[in-house]
């Protein structure tokens, strides 16, 4: 299953305040217990820590259970309300299914340089490109506007892909830090599709994400679920 797709950023925004965005934004360290399939069903926690240098940020992932481990970041900045990714690296390492990724974004030449495998090639990608982690980032700043219309531009796997999501209203959702009214929205596979994505926000933590659901054509599962939030200074 492709972790990657599954791990969601936490974005942390009151509103959509033209010129504010970065402002808005809060560092913090949280983390998530996850279950996951990989062929083996298997638990363990997520550790999500969004970062700020200036005006350099930084959202990293880190999951890590007896036989399988995860490292994900992206290093961003914000242009007009918009993420802007600049760098991104994604390492699973498994038993006897290893995977790095690096993607290196040339915003003066809009092309995105993707090094899959030890494979290196570069594609040219229009202005408000994501890559799979940053999109993230940006669907929290779209969900704290109070846009209906939630669609990205990803570069994934050495294409340029199309994440459209719905929101679904709210429902109550339970954690161990507390309990929140959360939005919650599906990632838009079309009708047919056998594989689901529900992400929960919830306002009352400017957006953050508080539960994730997703589950595979195979019928693999993979969830989070908010277990501890630290706010931090940097």
């Amino acid at each position: 299953m492709r972790l990657r797709s599954l791990l969601i950023s936490t974005l942390l925004l009151v509103s959509a305040v033209p010129g504010q965005a970065a402002d808005l934004l809060k560092p913090y360290k949280a983390v998530y217990k996850a279950q996951w399939d990989m062929g083996i069903s298997f638990g363990g926690n997520a550790i999500r820590q969004l970062q700020r240098d200036g005006d350099k940020w930084k959202l990293s992932l880190t999951a890590e259970a007896l036989i399988a481990k995860v490292n994900e970041f992206t290093e961003f900045s914000i242009q007009d309300q918009r993420i802007q990714p600049n760098h991104y690296e994604y390492h699973r390492k498994l038993i006897g299914s290893n995977k790095d990724a690096v993607l290196q974004f040339n915003w003066s030449t809009q092309t995105v340089l993707n090094d899959i495998a030890n494979k290196p090639w570069t594609m040219d990608v229009p202005v408000g490109t994501q890559d799979s982690l940053s999109y993230h980032m940006q669907l929290r700043l779209d969900l704290a506007a109070g846009k209906e219309k939630l669609v990205y531009k990803v570069a994934d796997g050495g294409k340029l892909k199309t994440y459209p999501f719905i929101r679904l209203g709210t429902e109550t959702v339970k954690t161990p830090v507390g309990t929140f009214e959360a939005i919650k929205v599906q990632r838009d596979r079309g009708a047919n599709s056998k594989r689901n994505t529900y992400i929960w926000c919830a306002p009352e933590l400017d957006y953050m994400v508080v539960k994730l659901q997703q589950v595979e054509k195979s019928g693999k599962e993979y969830s989070l679920l908010l277990d501890q939030l630290e706010f931090t200074e940097h």
